[in-house]
Order: structure tokens, then C-alpha cells, then sequence
């Protein structure tokens, strides 16, 4: 993938709303957050702290929420996040 098509990939991720209405803005927040931390930090070497971490919390209990007000079935999947390993048996 070229540097161009990932500029693309990812602000077509940025522009997608969130599962739950109320949560799309904490999403973006997230989003620009990370992004700036991956471009201006993690990309040049300095990987200590991730800044987003308060933001990413907040929304992973909005997206939670949202599921459950949808009831949107989510039995048997598992789901990365801050502080969770990727499963060994993965990909």
C-alpha cells in the first residue's frame, strides 16, 4: 500500500460515525488524538505514553453502551483495546 493510499485509508476511518450516535464526536476526538500521537511520536521513535488513553476509555464505554441499547449481538467475540494482548492463536 502506498503512503498516499493510506492517507486514504485512514481519513475515510476519521470521517465513519460511530455505532452509537451520542459517541461519534468522542470518536473523532479519539481519532485525531491517536493520529497525532502515531504521526508526531510513535512513527519517530518515542513509544513511551500513549495521550489518548483517557479519550479511548470513554469511548470504548460509549461504543459498550450503544451495543447494549441496540442490542446489537456480540456473544463470542473478543475485542482489542489499551491494556488488552492480542490473542496467540491470532493472525
Amino acid at each position: 500500500m502506498t503512503t498516499l493510499e493510506c492517507v486514504a485509508v485512514t481519513a475515510a476511518a476519521i470521517a465513519m460515525n460511530s455505532v452509537g450516535e451520542a459517541c461519534t464526536d468522542m470518536k473523532r476526538e479519539y481519532d485525531q488524538c491517536f493520529n497525532r500521537w502515531f504521526a508526531e511520536k510513535f512513527l519517530k521513535g518515542d513509544g513511551s505514553g500513549d495521550p489518548c488513553t483517557d479519550l479511548f476509555k470513554r469511548y470504548q464505554q460509549c461504543v459498550q453502551k450503544a451495543i447494549k441499547e441496540k442490542e446489537i449481538p456480540i456473544e463470542g467475540l473478543e475485542f482489542m483495546g489499551h491494556g488488552k494482548e492480542k490473542p496467540e492463536n491470532s493472525s
